[in-house]
């Protein structure tokens, strides 16, 4: 696949990314096959004009959603996925989960609810000096390691109120948990996926290389950027 000279920007941007690389031919989900350019030395290659579509309908959506100031949750817990999920999150205030998708963040929320809770009071109390005045030195390390372990699970989430407007996800296929808790409640979803996915799992598909740091970190800061403008106007 070459990258024409009459091409659009996004689609030169993603070609230059390397958003059209795929999985295998062997790993391919039967509902890509149409968004596909060829298959070279056995790997799909997607055809990225049609996940420029895609990118534009997910980020009009977005908009909308930044528009009324909704709750979006970030989802990238693979390893190349992590940062770009954390960072672009961050950068406009909404919750995220880079380590794993806890059970019951949506479908069971006023349990999760209350471990946030605990988590923000041993978070002040260690602040505030408390612990070490009512806690002897191995109540504090078993707490410590408490701690340690809520923040790696919700440090991310702590900010949730409730349940959110849409969910952001990067694989799917990976995050399969988060999208059935999603369909369970029918809240929105926006999902950068490969060619070994399922498009149907999402509500708003982007067929684009999930492997890729640079590809992944490209698109989720599009989205986020979408979401971001549409607050300011």
């Amino acid at each position: 696949m070459s990258e024409d000279t009459k091409s659009s920007p996004l689609v030169k941007e993603l070609f230059a990314v390397g958003a059209h690389f795929g999985y295998s031919r062997t790993r391919r989900h039967p509902s890509v096959a149409k968004f596909l350019f060829a298959t070279k030395n056995k790997v799909d290659i997607i055809d990225i004009e049609h996940t420029e579509k895609q990118l534009e309908a997910a980020s009009a959506f977005m908009a909308k959603l930044g528009e009324k100031g909704k709750t979006v949750i970030f989802v990238g817990t693979k390893p190349e996925a992590k940062e770009s999920t954390r960072l672009a999150a961050e950068s406009l205030g909404l919750p995220f989960t880079t380590s794993r998708w806890v059970g019951g963040i949506l479908t069971n929320f006023p349990e999760i609810k209350k471990r946030l809770t605990r988590l923000e009071e041993l978070r002040a109390a260690k602040i505030s000096g408390d612990l070490a005045k009512k806690y002897t030195k191995k109540e504090q390390l078993l707490i410590a390691r408490e701690v340690a372990k809520m923040e790696d699970l919700f440090s991310g989430i702590v900010s949730l109120k409730g349940i959110p407007d849409a969910l952001l996800v990067v694989d799917p296929k990976k995050e399969m948990n988060a999208i059935l808790e999603a369909q369970r409640l029918s809240i929105p979803t926006i999902g950068i996926l490969s060619t070994d996915c399922d498009i149907t799992d999402v509500d708003y598909p982007i067929i684009a290389n999930d492997a890729s740091r640079a590809s992944i970190e490209f698109i989720v800061k599009h989205l986020a950027d979408a979401y971001k403008t549409a607050v300011k106007e």
